[in-house]
């Protein structure tokens, strides 16, 4: 899972006071709170899945063509939207520590979003710097494991399909344009959306631990 607007991952965990799993009675018959597990933050700069291939996902970002880059973000995205509507455990994470199907689909369906936002930012702006997102309190804020999983697929489909009709409109000229992520790390148009492309289609592979999911598929 993400960590301070980074595509990082971890398998280890914490317990959070941001919920509780279930009461459990004790033999006078009071009520103990069972702590929820969350993930631990990965500090790791996933920046890297620019220059070489993800090992993991099998995706190898840097070498997308700016002419695929809306076509793969519309497949990616009709993988999601099917996920969410029509896995059987959508709601149920794999394990305490890891995502559900549809935690990783609100969050992608916020990655949408996000990254329209930067990529509108960085078209209209000279250099703009990102605000921070810090993803894991997101998650924990807006409920992910408690929303609708339909209600979350009908909203990342809106939100590609904005997304997906920037990306179309792009120049060669435009590509150059630079905007710069709250920790220094900079970004050209080219590499924001080669970055969002890794960050969602590896999210499939947690989820479906098909590698490079999107590149198999081909429009209808």
């Amino acid at each position: 899972m993400h960590r301070s607007d980074q595509f990082l991952h971890s398998p280890d965990t914490r317990l959070v006071d941001s919920g509780w799993a279930w009461w459990a009675a004790d033999t006078r018959g009071r009520g103990t709170r069972l702590p929820v597990v969350e993930p631990l933050p990965d500090t790791k700069d996933w920046t890297w899945t620019l220059t070489r291939r993800c090992d993991q996902c099998g995706l190898s970002a840097g070498e997308i063509d700016p002419a695929d880059f809306a076509e793969r973000a519309f497949i990616a995205a009709e993988e999601w939207v099917q996920i969410l509507r029509s896995s059987p455990a959508v709601s149920a994470r794999p394990q305490p520590d890891v995502w559900s199907p549809l935690e990783y689909g609100a969050h992608v369906r916020d990655v949408y979003r996000l990254f329209d936002a930067r990529l509108a930012q960085i078209l209209s702006e000279d250099t703009p710097t990102f605000a921070n997102w810090n993803q894991d309190e997101t998650a924990i804020k807006e409920r992910y494991k408690e929303q609708d999983p339909e209600v979350v697929a009908d909203e990342l489909e809106a939100a590609a399909q904005r997304f997906v009709a920037r990306m179309q409109s792009l120049t060669a000229e435009q590509y150059g344009r630079r905007g710069i992520r709250s920790n220094g790390m900079e970004f050209t148009v080219v590499t924001l959306v080669q970055y969002f492309l890794h960050d969602v289609i590896h999210h499939l592979w947690d989820v479906t631990g098909q590698q490079d999911a999107a590149a198999s598929l081909a429009l209808e």
